[in-house]
C-alpha cells in the first residue's frame, strides 16, 4: 500500500504539510502556477506507468500462481546455493556448514512472504503433489506450479553460476567435477556422502521431508497450536535450518525435488556433463521420488495422531464435554 494513503488514516486532510489548493497563505498565484508545473511534469509519466502496468498485468490465475512460485523459488535457491558456493569455493575461510543451513532458512523464509498471498508458496514439487493428490489443488493447476518452481529454481541456479563462475574456475582450473576432491558440482544438487549406501540415503531423504511436513502442518493446524498469523514463514525457515543442522550429513538434505532436479539440469548444460545423473550410484533419482513419499506419510501421520481426533473448540471451550487446549509456557 502506498505511503500515506488514506486507508492508512494518512489522507490530505490529516496531513498538515499538505497545503489545500484554495488555501491562501502568501502568494498563491505563484504557488498554483509552481503545483500546475509540476503536475503537468509528472502526469505524462504517471499514465505512462499505468499504460505500462495495464500492459503487463497478468489476470489469468493460474499463470499469477506460476509466476509467483517461479519467484519465491528463486529467491529461496539464490540464498541457499550462494552460500554453499561461499563454503565451498572459499574453503572453509567464508562459513562453516551451519552458514548453508541459515541461508537455506532465510532464503525460505523470504521465498514463502514473496509467494504465499497468491499461490500458497509451496516451493516443493512434493508439497505440491500431495497438495493435489489430498484433494486441496485442482490437477490442472499441477503442471504451472511445477513449471514454476523448475524455471526459478533453474534461473537461480545459473545466476549463482555466474556469481561465482571466476571463483569455480580459480578452483577447479575450469575442471568441473562431481566427485573428487575438487568437485563442485554438490554446490548446486545434493549427493550422498561416500560411506552412504543407496538406501541409507533413500531413507534419510524420506525422513527428511517426512519432520518437514509434519513441522508445516504443526504451524498452520489452527484446530491444534498453530503459530501466530505472520509468524508462518520464519517458523517455515527455522524448521528448515533444524532439518539441514540435524539430518543433513548423509545427503545434503534435498527434500524437495524442485530445489534438487532443476540444478542438476542445469549443471549437466554448464560443463559437468552428465555425471551428475550417473555419480553416487544414479543418486539422481533419490531426491525426486523420496521426498515425494515421504511428504505423503508426514500428512497420513499428522492425520493419524492428531488431525482426525481434534477438533475446532468454540471460543467457550471450558465448556462440558469439550476439550481445553493449553498452551505450554515452557
Amino acid at each position: 500500500m502506498p505511503l500515506g494513503s488514506e486507508a492508512e488514516g494518512y489522507g490530505p486532510e490529516q496531513d498538515p504539510t499538505i497545503v489545500p489548493p484554495d488555501a491562501s497563505i502568501g502568494p498563491s498565484s505563484s504557488q498554483h502556477a509552481e503545483r500546475s508545473s509540476c503536475s503537468g511534469r509528472l502526469e505524462p509519466e504517471s499514465k505512462m506507468l499505468e499504460k505500462i502496468q495495464k500492459a503487463l498485468t497478468v489476470r489469468n490465475r493460474t499463470m499469477r500462481e506460476l509466476l509467483a512460485e517461479a519467484l519465491g523459488m528463486f529467491i529461496f535457491m539464490v540464498f541457499g546455493l550462494s552460500s554453499v558456493a561461499q563454503v565451498v569455493l572459499g574453503r572453509g575461510d567464508f562459513g562453516q556448514y551451519l552458514s548453508i543451513n541459515l541461508g537455506f532458512g532465510i532464503g525460505v523464509t523470504l521465498g514463502i512472504h514473496a509467494a504465499g498471498g497468491i499461490s500458497g508458496a509451496h516451493l516443493n514439487a512434493a508439497i505440491t503433489l500431495t497438495h493435489c493428490l489430498l484433494g486441496n489443488l485442482p490437477w490442472r493447476k499441477l503442471p504451472a506450479y511445477l513449471i514454476g518452481q523448475f524455471l526459478g529454481s533453474f534461473t537461480a541456479a545459473a545466476t549463482v553460476f555466474g556469481l561465482y563462475y571466476d571463483a569455480l574456475y580459480n578452483y577447479s582450473n575450469g575442471n568441473f567435477t562431481v566427485m573428487g576432491p575438487t568437485a563442485t558440482a554438490s554446490i548446486f544438487s545434493t549427493y550422498p556422502a561416500p560411506y552412504v549406501s543407496l538406501l541409507e540415503g533413500f531413507f534419510t531423504e524420506f525422513m527428511g521431508t517426512l519432520m518437514l511436513l509434519l513441522g508445516i502442518l504443526v504451524i498452520h493446524d489452527e484446530k491444534n497450536n498453530g503459530a501466530l498469523k505472520g509468524t508462518q514463514a520464519l517458523l517455515t525457515g527455522i524448521l528448515v535450518l533444524g532439518i539441514g543442522m540435524g539430518m543433513g550429513m548423509n545427503t545434503g538434505y534435498a527434500i524437495n525435488p524442485s530445489r534438487d532436479l532443476p540444478p542438476r539440469v542445469f549443471t549437466a548444460i554448464a560443463g559437468w556433463g552428465m555425471d551428475v545423473f550417473t555419480a553416487g550410484h544414479h543418486w539422481c533419482w533419490v531426491p525426486v521420488t523420496a521426498p515425494i513419499l515421504g511428504s505423503l506419510a508426514g500428512v497420513l501421520i499428522h492425520k493419524l495422531f492428531v488431525d482426525f481426533h481434534n477438533q475446532p473448540v468454540p471460543e467457550s471451550g471450558n465448556e462440558k464435554g469439550q476439550p481445553v487446549v493449553e498452551t505450554s509456557t515452557l
